[in-house]
């Protein structure tokens, strides 16, 4: 049962939102009218906080600033701490339904500025319109059924009832969340994350990504409009270098929501693995941490599904996906036919800025991270067989063109480590159990998909490929909430399972009574 006076939530059944077709005059022109309306608000600034600010600058126009906000110090990140700790009591004893309602509320606020927050995607994360669309709509998602996941942890199943007792099981809240989302889903992620702590009766404090603070900002008014109490959420932008170990450290914090690299993963998992002075549990992390997706390509297959599957989950938003295809490992019969295939196919992908229509992929998010891929791009033609791109894109942006290598070894960097970026590592594999293996050999295990048509071989996929989310036959990319519980084995995290039946378990701890009866 739920908390005391929470009341029975009666939900239609969960549907995922649908996307926008932009080819539709009527959609291309809400898209550019809320791109005007969002670029005549850009440079604003966000927060109250005196000091030092932070800039977010948008990836294909690095002289434009999206907003401005207030950076935290290490005392305001100890205080919002302590904040929310002193909100969690009132806050985890609002009733649950009410809980649910206002998420419900979140929802609706955001289908009706979808476009408005496509908009910022554009800017802020430089996002084409299909892939911001994609993520508000991925943000609506979370929200209607964390909603609908929190009214069914309302009335659990009974528990076995001895003679002579009555026994009943609740779910109740942790206490102060960490959140800290990523950048290339500040929208969906941030949501799914928050939402989910929030609705289970939580206080946050989020740390946005420094890329991608705006969005964050917007969010939380939103939020704080569909009438979820100020108190119980603390927006704290800052660098992860001068607050991040503050907010995980602390001794007030119950759990860690993180999503991002694999090193700061682990850097968040050893520290709140340490018991602080004062602190009285074991805090949670839930962590997802990246990844190096493998395609694996088999002899019976549709090649042209095959070639587009891997082009679309390599170059979708330039590569910067955990679950993107970096590694297509293809059998050797149809090696050369899907070399040239791929080639064309990648050669045709229009790049440029994302705010405009026709552009399939736009910038990487920073000069940082355009130098860390290039740098990579470098190894890879020490590597590999260079067959398509292999450079940067000479404009103002943060571009780098979608690149191809070939012939390159089991054993490559490029093969074995995470760049996030544009870049694809094709392989040649004698059998499709050997594929299977080269797929296998990585520390990561977040995505991975097959093209077959052997049945025999999509079993083995079934029960050998090693990662939290296998596609057959369709691409690696584009989990959606609900159908795809999202979350990766090894160095990719702690196959936390977003949007799945699972997530909101997570952010609960569950209480046994039983009572004697007289």
């Amino acid at each position: 049962m739920a908390d005391n006076g929470d009341k029975g939530v009666t939900l239609p059944a969960f549907r995922n939102e649908g996307y926008l077709d932009f080819a539709t005059p009527a959609n291309q022109a809400g898209m550019l009218s809320a791109l005007a309306s969002a670029r005549m608000q850009l440079g604003r600034h966000y927060g109250e906080r005196s000091g030092e600010r932070l800039v977010s600058t948008n990836p294909a126009r690095p002289d434009e600033i999206v907003g401005t906000h207030a950076a935290a110090t290490r005392q305001e990140a100890c205080e919002a701490v302590d904040a929310a700790y002193a909100a969690f009591a009132a806050y985890s004893r609002t009733p649950a339904g009410e809980r649910v309602e206002a998420l419900i509320r979140a929802a609706e606020l955001l289908r009706a500025r979808r476009l408005t927050f496509n908009a910022w995607l554009t800017f802020e994360a430089g996002k084409t319109w299909a892939e911001a669309d994609a993520e508000t709509c991925e943000a609506i998602d979370f929200c209607e059924y964390y909603a609908r996941e929190m009214a069914r942890f309302m009335s659990p199943p009974p528990l076995v009832q001895l003679q002579g007792e009555r026994g009943e099981a609740r779910y109740i809240a942790l206490g102060v969340g960490v959140i800290i989302p990523p950048w290339n889903f500040p929208l969906a992620i941030l949501a799914g994350m928050t939402v989910a702590a929030l609705v289970a009766g939580n206080t946050v404090v989020i740390k946005p990504s420094s890329e991608t603070p705006t969005i964050a900002a917007l969010f939380v008014e939103l939020l704080l409009e569909a009438g979820f109490p100020e108190e119980a959420i603390r927006l704290l932008p800052g660098p992860g270098s001068v607050i991040g170990d503050v907010l995980v450290s602390h001794p007030l914090t119950r759990f860690v929501s993180f999503t991002g690299s694999r090193d700061v993963g682990l850097r968040i998992n050893e520290l709140a693995a340490t018991r602080q002075p004062g602190q009285r549990w074991i805090k949670r992390v839930v962590a997802e941490m990246g990844g190096k997706d493998a395609i694996v390509i088999d002899s019976e297959c549709d090649l042209t599904a095959a070639v587009e599957g891997v082009a679309a989950s390599a170059f979708g938003y330039s590569g910067q996906k955990c679950s993107a295809c970096s590694r297509a490992i293809v059998h050797r019969d149809v090696y050369p036919a899907f070399l040239e295939a791929l080639r064309a196919r990648v050669e045709r992908i229009p790049v440029g800025d994302p705010a405009d229509f026709g552009n399939y992929m736009g910038p990487v998010i920073s000069a940082g991270a355009k130098r860390g891929i290039l740098e990579y791009i470098e190894i890879g033609k020490r590597e590999g067989i260079l067959i398509s791109g292999g450079s940067g894109v000479s404009t103002p942006g943060h571009y780098v063109a979608p690149t191809v290598f070939a012939n390159v070894p089991a054993g490559a960097r490029i093969f074995q480590e995470e760049i996030f970026g544009p870049v694809l590592a094709v392989t040649r594999a004698e059998n499709f159990e050997q594929a299977l293996a080269m797929a296998n050999d990585s520390p990561y295990g977040l995505t991975g998909a097959v093209y077959s048509n052997n049945g025999d071989h999509l079993e083995l996929a079934r029960r050998e490929f090693f990662v939290g989310n296998l596609y057959l036959n369709r691409k690696c990319t584009g989990a959606m909430v609900g159908a795809h519980p999202f979350g990766g084995f090894n160095m990719s995290g702690t196959d936390s399972k977003a949007g799945g039946p699972d997530y909101l378990l997570l952010f609960l701890q569950a209480k046994s009574i039983a009572e004697k009866l007289a």
